[in-house]
């Protein structure tokens, strides 16, 4: 974003003393100051019309079809289409995935039949399912495990963080969350430089039923 500091006394000063040696009058001064301060709120207008391009594609979605619902949303910079089925205990999952400008994003939502009844143990059956996605995706890197985190910090939540890269080169990052009645893992993966800042919004986006 740009940064505009607005003249100081010193700067005035300058500019006074340039006008004084130049033989300009108080009226030059002041139509100087005037461009220079439409150039500001020029600059400021394109600021945050770029800012409002890259933040007015960013939509509240719940996790569902049009059967099942999940009770969690996100908030997704592409519109995500999820289908259903069960597990073999029952669990109910959903899968959904979109693209925007080369990067792909997708969630996989498992309402669990029955709540884990520790974090501890809800992470490490988060963890065992990023282990089972890393072979179902073709993951051939990853950077280790980040844990421990909490969503928007809640501490009735738990999450952990990593990067992949896949056979293809595509670079992942993934967000996986629970609160003991869910697992829901959201990523992000494309073959460039995955942008940080836009895609953290869409992984720390997760909306769990009460929060």
């Amino acid at each position: 974003m740009l940064k505009l500091s607005p003249l100081g006394l010193e700067e005035v000063e300058q500019l006074q003393l340039f006008y004084e040696i130049a033989g300009s009058t108080v009226s030059n001064q002041m139509n100087y100051l005037n461009l220079y301060m439409r150039k500001i709120t020029l600059l400021l207008s394109l600021t945050m019309t770029i800012i409002s391009a890259n933040s007015q594609n960013i939509k509240k979605i719940q996790i569902k079809d049009s059967n099942n619902e999940s009770g969690c949303s996100v908030y997704s910079f592409c519109d995500l289409k999820f289908q259903t089925s069960y597990s073999e205990d029952s669990s109910l999952l959903f899968t959904g995935e979109c693209t925007v400008d080369s990067l792909n994003n997708g969630v996989i939502c498992v309402k669990l039949r029955d709540a884990i009844s520790t974090l501890n143990d809800a992470e490490t059956l988060l963890i065992n399912y990023l282990d089972f996605l890393k072979t179902s995706f073709s993951i051939t890197k990853s950077a280790g495990y980040g844990k421990g985190h909490q969503l928007r910090n809640n501490e009735k939540t738990r999450g952990v963080v990593d990067y992949w890269e896949d056979g293809e080169h595509n670079n992942w990052k993934v967000k996986a969350w629970t609160d003991k009645a869910y697992i829901v893992i959201l990523y992000s993966y494309s073959l460039k430089n995955l942008p940080e800042t836009r895609i953290d919004t869409y992984l720390n986006s997760l909306i769990f039923p009460g929060m």
